[in-house]
């Protein structure tokens, strides 16, 4: 007989926790780099690792220990992975880059001047090597925590 319980899902624990590592790994990583504790890095995307990529390869790592690498549940995580993954180092990125870009151009034509508009958030999206960073850790989390 199997257990039901939500606390008993080793696919979903290992997904948030890959999700929560990534976080706090980007925070220390963030304090080391900047110097200084940004505790909302904690929430926010963007940055290294990619929490996306652990939390999706998580999930589908311990979707195939758990339910088989032939069966439908992990084919759909694999996918849903890959384009979580795609848009996260491809959309995403092109998004930050756009952002960086704009508000550069926004400081030089109203340099001296403040602005009442709300600066856009540069750091959206992930480098492919923050991608496969997240992934890994992802990876391990979900063999480690379905054993």
């Amino acid at each position: 007989m199997m257990d039901n319980s939500l606390l008993d899902n080793h696919v979903l624990w290992a997904s948030f926790i890959a999700w929560a590592i990534a976080q706090v790994s980007k925070t220390v990583y963030e304090l080391f780099k900047q110097r200084k504790l940004v505790v909302s890095r904690l929430v926010s995307s963007g940055g290294m690792p990619s929490s996306h990529s652990a939390l999706v390869t998580a999930l589908a790592t311990a979707t195939g220990r758990v339910a088989g690498v032939g069966s439908t549940a992990f084919a759909i995580t694999v996918v849903l992975a890959s384009i979580v993954m795609y848009d996260a180092a491809g959309v995403r990125r092109a998004v930050s880059i756009q952002a960086r870009i704009l508000n550069q151009m926004i400081d030089e034509v109203f340099t001296g001047r403040p602005l009442a508009e709300k600066r856009l958030r540069e750091l959206i999206g992930h480098t492919p090597i923050q991608v496969f960073v997240g992934a890994l850790l992802g990876i391990v989390v979900g063999l480690v925590i379905t054993r």
